[in-house]
């Protein structure tokens, strides 16, 4: 770990730098392979930890509450500015604090209580601010869901179309956070159209390959789109919104970019994270450069080396394979559970998450299946040579997850191989 730039919080709280020292060389050891997860580097870093941090800046550029904004508001804008040219939108807001809170006021700008709000479920891959019964969207709106097909995990527009035509939601949430596929944003907006529907894009992880043109933009096809900056951008933890500024379902009254600015304030927010909007500006201006989109490919390519590896050792992928950053291992069909080869993958030092996959009859808690991804350790600089033998460690634990002993050579091999690539923003 470089300390020098943690030389004051070492000498202030020595307890509290141990602990960053701690989770830095964990991270600087182990394969992080979870697909909503990435390394920001020392750019980020140091806007997001900058003296901004001090400024209430409660308000919009040119609107504030305080006093002493002038400096922030050109910050602010010039994010603004960046991710509408980024993503070719009319409108953005960069203050939601996270992709929960950017959600939460996409809807609340579009929907009153009590008014459907169409999404994937969470079993089938889907967020929980897309309508799931323990999250507001879900509590607040009356929740209706879509899915996959069960036998091969994609999509099923006709099937959706009919839900649609009988519930006749009035916003439908396009997203996911476990589907391998191209997302196809023009078909769900044909059935937005037939039933009156708003189109919500959720991009939180694919936002990358959507600027790089490995996937397709869903900005012409959707009224709002919301997303992080903090997975495949690999910028600060933050949310924004991009959206259209006329609302062809209500022309009369706000604009659809004025209810989403009053939804984040003073609707639902106060002051911005100022620092986290100069970090987001810093994201925002690397994605549009020809270095990301050599990443995105890079990202992309990983992916698919990664899945080929796991098919031609036996596995079963969800939808059988990937066409961008992650993919999920479908163990349905074994004795072996998500939650346990997660498990003993972090054990082994490889950091993935589990899920659960079309048709899963395990609970939530345990699964049926593992998700992995790239973002991460593209950003560490691997390639299909590196994914090669990461399909091999990951082969070898599945088939000794209880082999403590192997389990051990694993994680040792794993350490090793991360010595070759230095984790930016920590070594």
């Amino acid at each position: 770990m470089t300390t020098n730039r943690y030389s004051h919080l070492q000498s202030e709280d020595p307890e509290l730098f141990s602990l960053i020292e701690e989770q830095e060389e964990y991270e600087s050891s182990t394969l992080k392979m979870i697909p909503s997860e990435n390394f920001a580097d020392y750019s980020i870093l140091e806007a997001n930890g900058s003296s901004l941090t001090n400024k209430y800046a409660e308000g919009y550029p040119g609107r504030r509450y305080y006093e002493g904004n002038n400096i922030v508001d050109k910050i602010e804008e010039l994010a603004r500015s960046r991710a509408k040219a980024l993503f070719g939108a009319e409108h953005a807001n960069v203050q939601p604090y996270s992709g929960a809170p950017a959600n939460q006021a996409a809807l609340r700008a579009l929907l009153q209580p009590g008014e459907k709000v169409m999404g994937m479920p969470v079993p089938e891959g889907g967020h929980l601010t897309h309508g799931w019964k323990v999250n507001f969207s879900g509590i607040d709106y009356k929740p209706v869901h879509y899915g996959v097909r069960p036998e091969t995990g994609r999509f099923d527009f006709e099937g959706i179309r009919q839900i649609a035509l009988k519930a006749r939601p009035r916003v439908i949430i396009v997203g996911a956070t476990a589907y391998p596929r191209i997302i196809q944003y023009e078909y769900f907006a044909s059935i937005a159209r037939e039933v009156d529907a708003y189109v919500m894009a959720d991009i939180a992880h694919i936002n990358g390959l959507i600027v790089a043109g490995l996937h397709p933009d869903p900005v012409v096809h959707s009224d709002v789109v919301t997303s992080t900056t903090h997975k495949i951008l690999g910028g600060p933890r933050a949310g924004f919104i991009l959206s259209k500024t006329k609302d062809e379902y209500r022309p009369d009254g706000p604009t659809l970019a004025q209810r989403i600015d009053r939804a984040v304030f003073p609707t639902l927010q106060a002051g911005p994270h100022m620092n986290t909007i100069a970090a987001m500006a810093v994201a925002f201006h690397r994605a549009g450069t020809k270095e990301y989109q050599t990443y995105a490919r890079q990202v992309v390519r990983n992916c698919a080396a990664l899945a080929d590896g796991l098919l031609a050792r036996g596995y079963k992928l969800v939808t059988g394979g990937t066409d961008n950053h992650l993919l999920v291992i479908d163990f349905k069909a074994t004795d072996l559970t998500g939650k346990g080869v997660a498990r003993s993958l972090a054990q082994a030092g490889i950091i993935t998450n589990f899920n659960m996959v079309p048709g899963d009859k395990r609970p939530p808690t345990i699964s049926s299946g593992v998700r992995l991804g790239t973002p991460a350790v593209t950003t560490l600089g691997m390639k299909e040579p590196e994914m090669e033998r990461i399909v091999e460690l990951i082969d070898r634990v599945c088939k000794g997850i209880t082999n403590e002993d192997e389990l051990l050579r694993v994680r040792r091999e794993v350490r090793e191989l991360c010595t070759g690539f230095a984790a930016p923003g920590i070594g």
